[in-house]
């Protein structure tokens, strides 16, 4: 996501840097190229307009040109506008003070909305909420099923709707099913349309004044770029939203329409959709996300992400065995898993601070889940110690896991590589050490 304008910019802010003395002239040049960078990325000409307006009178200014390093502080003022953009804060849900919350999801056809809403429903159980998503879309005989079967995925109940009942009715006693439950919130998911119609907005107002909402959230097609923000602004002027969740965003490299939005509607991104898993869902933070399109990272989001899949408990008992250089192919085996837990390679590689610009074959994944598979090809007592793997052991490994001798001995030479630096260190962790090591 972003892309397109993570390098464009990169490459401005890099030039701009490398001039020894940033003059009005060689700035106003730069803040140009911003202006053709953003709206090449697909970013409203109006947002674009005000925000370079906003961004000229402080990088101008005597902070900046009088700057030891005007080059940075360019770049802190482009950071600290553009976060105003996307409106400053993340934005948590409400909830009602009386039980349940009712939550309404809103959107087109093909927004993915229903997915949306399973996600939200998985995101909310492992804080310790108990959802109910209740099937209200009811001009998609598939819908139903759909939600049902994530919701199966994401562990949540779903309300027994039926296709010969109303939405109106379906909704009403979702909540009352919710109410005698004790479940909360109650994620509503509704019907869409290929474009946005009278009947449409009626229905949803229906749903809207029955159910008393705390929260109307527009699920929004990152993809669509402009015309999410044309949408989502219809939607805002017919039901009033409280917050909007960007779907798809994986799948946009430019993100115009993401940037555009917040500051077109005035309504909050409360969440985006980074991939198609129930799990893919994460918090919006306009800082961290402005970060990550200027190149800058974002460590706080890695940290949650790692924080998400790890055990506090098994990572003392690994660090242990680090430190005693008892660390097996069975260890190694548990952290790999973890890895992909933790998404695509090249997303997290764009989570830490100077290493955006790098890139990661695309074959990566694959040889992750290759050395998994010639781990799990050995015996118990040969991931305990890898020493006992002799010629023909390593010649069974590798027809068990459909790969090379050359494969398995490339393995076993880098872990042992790894155990000797762990012995000589400690169980500290050596970058150097480690870069020789390509999965």
């Amino acid at each position: 996501m972003f892309d397109s304008l993570t390098d464009r910019l990169g490459g401005i802010f890099k030039k701009l840097r490398g001039q020894g003395h940033l003059t009005e002239a060689n700035m106003q040049a730069g803040l140009r190229e911003i202006r053709v960078a953003l709206l090449e990325a697909d970013v409203n000409f109006r947002v674009v307009r005000d925000l370079l307006a906003r961004i000229k009178v402080k990088a101008l200014g005597d902070e900046v040109m009088n700057s030891l390093t005007p080059g940075q502080q360019l770049l802190k003022v482009v950071r600290d506008e553009m976060i105003g953009m996307l409106g400053g804060e993340h934005q948590e849900l409400k909830f009602a003070s009386r039980p349940p919350t009712v939550i309404l999801m809103a959107g087109l056809q093909g927004s993915g909305k229903t997915t949306t809403a399973a996600k939200l429903a998985r995101r909310l159980k492992a804080r310790g909420k108990s959802p109910l998503l209740v099937p209200a879309d009811l001009s998609r005989p598939a819908a139903i099923e759909q939600l049902r079967r994530l919701g199966e995925q994401a562990g949540v109940p779903v309300f027994p709707s039926t296709v010969d009942a109303t939405p109106l009715g379906v909704a009403e006693a979702g909540v009352r099913m919710a109410r005698e439950k004790g479940h909360d919130p109650v994620i509503v998911d509704t019907a869409g349309r290929l474009h946005v119609d009278e009947e449409l907005m009626a229905e949803l107002r229906s749903l809207r004044d029955a159910t008393r909402p705390v929260e109307i959230l527009y699920v929004a097609d990152a993809m669509t770029g402009q015309d999410a923000v044309t949408s989502a602004s219809s939607f805002h002027e017919s039901l009033g939203l409280t917050g909007v969740i960007l779907s798809k965003l994986d799948g946009d490299a430019r993100g115009g329409g993401a940037l555009s939005l917040r500051a077109v509607t005035g309504v909050p991104i409360r969440f985006v959709g980074t991939g198609e898993q129930v799990d893919a869902l994460e918090p919006f933070h306009p800082d961290r996300m402005v970060s990550r399109i200027l190149g800058m990272g974002d460590v706080l989001s890695l940290i949650e992400k790692v924080q998400a899949v790890a055990d506090e408990k098994d990572a003392r008992v690994l660090a242990r065995k680090m430190r005693q250089a008892t660390f097996t192919l069975e260890d190694f085996r548990g952290q790999l898993r973890q890895v992909q837990k933790l998404g695509p390679l090249d997303q997290l590689l764009k989570m830490m601070p100077g290493a955006g610009n790098l890139s990661i074959p695309e074959q990566s994944g694959q040889e992750l889940k290759r050395t998994e598979a010639i781990i799990n090809s050995m015996t118990p007592g040969e991931r305990q110690d890898h020493t006992i793997i002799n010629g023909g052991r390593r010649k069974r490994i590798a027809r068990g896991s459909g790969t090379s001798v050359q494969a398995v001995n490339r393995l076993l030479k880098q872990f042992a590589s790894l155990h000797r630096m762990m012995k000589k260190t400690g169980g500290r962790f050596d970058p150097g050490a480690l870069r020789q090591m390509k999965f």
